[in-house]
């Protein structure tokens, strides 16, 4: 459907256009609404349009050797995804879906150029856009290449997460064995001691029903802290699976690279071979030279 130019205004890249420049902009975009979960583009799809997301919410997504989905950028109101593939006028090198029912303008390169003849600091606010897209790139290739599991778990864990690691961390202390040792010798020595006075005495039923309740509530905790243990091994294994896979590509593309310097190695010995046999100068195709 047709854009109004009012629509543009709230767009931080239109923003320094007059009156006649976004009219004449809307005139010539196209507004495009798209249901939830539908496709905005594919990887492989011709990049003719770029978007810009007026409202909802949409990921821009690949896939890695690995087939696994990376999510690459979650646009904002006003932000432009699809840019460069436009620019370029090459394939998607992404996906993009509409996670919510959303609106984005469709723009292509004509658009972009009359935009930019109206208005030419809006290429600058372009190269803003895609130089922010390059950065969140490179810290997303950061964050895979190398990531601690313990960190990764940290981030996510709540206070009573941390508060269980604490209680199971000083439960299975001697800390723990030495102070709670001391405790129960001098409660039982005192309720000896006092005899007839005691609050608690032999057989320090009171005593047990503490222990019991100590019980009851330590248990449970630990069973968390190891839940959180076990969550931790998890992701520590997942991440190694994920270091395996790269260095098994890795070795397979170092092999291959190998295997064509070999046989790059093999036709020059062969053609060595065929030189010296035949006493001519020779191509590199081990074609004979004839001496003009």
């Amino acid at each position: 459907m047709a854009c109004q130019s009012h629509e543009l205004r709230h767009i931080p890249l239109f923003a320094l256009l007059d009156d006649d420049e976004l009219a004449v902009l809307a005139a010539q975009v196209e507004l495009r609404t798209f249901a939830p979960r539908q496709r905005i583009y594919k990887m492989g799809d011709p990049g003719r349009a770029a978007y810009v997301l007026i409202s909802g919410t949409v990921t821009v997504s690949t896939v890695d050797e690995d087939h696994q989905e990376v999510v690459v950028d979650e646009p904002l109101h006003g932000d432009f995804f699809g840019l460069a593939s436009m620019l370029e006028q090459t394939p998607h090198q992404t996906s993009a879906t509409a996670q919510e029912e959303s609106s984005c303008l469709e723009l292509d390169r004509s658009d972009i150029a009359v935009l930019i003849e109206k208005k030419p600091m809006a290429g600058m606010d372009m190269l803003t856009v895609l130089a922010r897209q390059f950065h969140a790139s490179q810290q997303l290739i950061r964050d895979r290449a190398s990531r601690n599991p313990n960190e990764l778990i940290e981030e996510e864990s709540t206070f009573g997460e941390r508060i269980a690691d604490s209680v199971a961390r000083f439960g299975g202390s001697w800390t723990f064995i030495i102070t709670f040792g001391v405790v129960l010798a001098v409660y039982t020595a005192l309720n000896v001691a006092l005899r007839g006075k005691a609050w608690d005495p032999y057989p320090f039923i009171l005593l047990n029903l503490f222990l019991s309740m100590l019980a009851s509530i330590q248990a449970p905790v630990i069973m968390m802290s190891q839940n959180r243990q076990d969550q931790k091994d998890r992701v520590r294994s997942e991440l190694d699976f994920e270091v395996n896979v790269r260095a098994e590509s890795e070795i397979k593309e170092l092999s291959r690279k190998l295997n064509l310097i070999e046989d790059k190695l093999d036709d020059h010995d062969d053609l060595l071979r065929g030189h010296l046999s035949s006493g001519k100068p020779t191509t590199e195709d081990g074609e004979a030279i004839n001496p003009s």
